[in-house]
């Protein structure tokens, strides 16, 4: 049995808000992705730096949106962002446990 999934690449985004990015998508989808739930722990914590957090930029070789300090997110979950957004909320409130 072959399990395939769809590879998405990141194309194009624009903030347009405080830690809000619409992302557009080699399929022609968008998402408005406001990061703040997820901006916690060692990686995606520094993010709260708005200057730090404009720094993103789309990484010419996996597609996706990384920034300078290595943060990064797969490019399936920005596409299905609001599906995703609950298992991330879940990570989050396990990075605050491990870091208090």
């Amino acid at each position: 049995m072959t399990l395939s999934h769809r590879i998405y690449r990141v194309e194009s985004f624009q903030i347009v808000g405080p830690y809000t990015l619409r992302v557009r998508f080699d399929d022609e989808m968008e998402q408005t992705i406001d990061f703040r739930p997820v901006l916690e722990g060692e990686l995606y914590g520094p993010l709260r730096d708005r200057e730090l957090f404009e720094q993103v930029r789309i990484d010419a070789e996996v597609h996706t949106l990384v920034w300078p300090n290595g943060a990064d997110f797969d490019p399936s979950t920005l596409h299905d962002w609001p599906d995703q957004l609950p298992a991330m909320k879940t990570h989050v409130r396990q990075w605050k446990t491990v870091s208090t």
